[in-house]
């Protein structure tokens, strides 16, 4: 098999980067391989909640009252991902989290703003800030496991998961740590959000995930978490880890726009992906599929198709986008999708865009719909881009005997 690195690997000394654990929970299901099947059914219609997640089964009852949902999706992700690699044992010094968000603990935030507009500020939580602060999830996860390395927080809206696993990716690629937790969680379907994306026109009046189909007309608000496992490939290697495949580029950009448009002809998101191919050591040709952003917001996806065309022609490579299926987790989107692209390596098939029927003219992608479409797994992107003016692509390749 062809390996998609420089001759010095991944990072110094050939330090290359590779997956070995995943944990995910999604409204389409909780666990990878729920998860997996519910991307290959088609999405419903309406707000994408998490149903059937029980915390205590990672919290005590008095803990349980202490963590904010988006910290608990967080953790459970985090540990099915640590389940999933083995529970592998390394210096805790050299182990780290990695976790983005958006918003953090928006949900106590609220409720608490109503306990004190309605009970006086005596009766406001003393657990608001921990449960609140966007850093929560990731200091929960090292606390559990004990691991002392960087434990960090990416906020940078909707590409926060993409961003978060690329720079976890490089921590192990130059040898700072020898493992990561890396993901990214959400929890922010609330009244007030809801409100507020809704007023800017933001969702699908119809609550329906139409990527790239002429009828989008917005997302459609999600919630849930996905961490993956990093590690130093030969390390995974030695203590006989399934590898998933690796991570071997990443990038990220601003647009320098406009606070909640993308640039126009996808200029920011075009440069990202270049970025992130030549991180890789790949090129355009060599590319195979497409885990596409794709919002299911008009100006979104017309600006990512764009940026997708002037780097790759048309048709380009089979492009799919989850959130048919998964609806918009915010800042869990990119680390929901870099699972599903993990999934769809690993299963030799890319998963259906759920709700794409009608064909964009303006949009002469190779969308993969109807059903799952067999592929022979190669080097593939998965694409991140967040209100601000955010951008972050990942490239992903099959594990190699290399």
């Amino acid at each position: 098999m062809k390996t998609y690195l420089d001759p010095k690997g991944g990072g110094p000394d050939g330090r290359r980067v590779a997956i070995t654990g995943i944990g995910v929970v999604a409204s389409c299901g909780i666990g990878k391989d729920a998860y997996w099947e519910g991307l290959c059914r088609p999405g419903p219609v309406g707000t994408r909640r998490v149903e059937g997640f029980d915390p205590t089964q990672w919290f005590g009852p008095k803990e349980v009252r202490r963590v904010d949902r988006f910290a608990q999706f967080a953790v459970a992700a985090a540990d099915m991902a640590f389940e999933d690699a083995g529970s592998p044992e390394y210096d805790p010094d050299r182990a780290g989290v990695l976790i983005g968000t958006g918003v953090g603990g928006l949900q106590t935030l609220e409720e608490q703003i109503l306990v004190h507009h309605e009970k006086g500020a005596r009766r406001v939580s003393p657990f608001l800030v921990p449960m609140m602060m966007a850093n929560a999830g990731a200091a929960t996860v090292s606390m559990r496991r004990g691991w002392r390395g960087p434990c960090e927080t990416t906020v940078t809206a909707c590409a926060a998961g993409t961003h978060a696993i690329g720079n976890a990716a490089r921590l192990v690629a130059t040898g700072r740590c020898d493992v990561m937790v890396a993901g990214g969680s959400e929890a922010a379907i609330t009244d007030v959000s809801t409100a507020g994306f809704g007023n800017m026109t933001a969702l699908s009046n119809e609550g329906i995930s139409r990527p790239f189909d002429a009828r989008r007309d917005g997302f459609v608000m999600a919630e849930g978490a996905a961490c993956l496992i990093l590690e130093e490939l030969e390390a995974a290697r030695a203590r006989g880890a399934h590898i998933y495949g690796e991570v071997v580029g990443s990038a990220s950009t601003a647009d320098a726009h406009h606070i909640t448009a993308p640039a126009p002809g996808g200029a920011g998101a075009a440069t990202c992906m270049e970025l992130a191919l030549a991180d890789a050591g790949v090129s355009p040709s060599d590319v195979r599929h497409i885990n596409a952003h794709g919002t299911s917001t008009p100006l979104n996806d017309a600006a990512e198709a764009e940026a997708i065309i002037k780097l790759f022609g048309t048709p380009g490579p089979p492009v799919t986008s989850t959130k048919g299926v998964t609806g918009h987790a915010l800042g869990a989107a990119g680390a929901l999708e870099a699972v599903a692209l993990t999934l769809t390596i690993e299963r030799g098939l890319i998963p259906p865009t759920s709700g794409y029927e009608e064909p964009d003219p303006a949009i002469p992608l190779d969308v993969v719909a109807g059903a799952p479409r067999a592929w022979e797994p190669g080097p593939a992107l998965s694409n991140s881009f967040g209100f601000g003016g955010h951008n972050g692509c990942l490239v992903l390749v099959p594990p190699s005997d290399g």
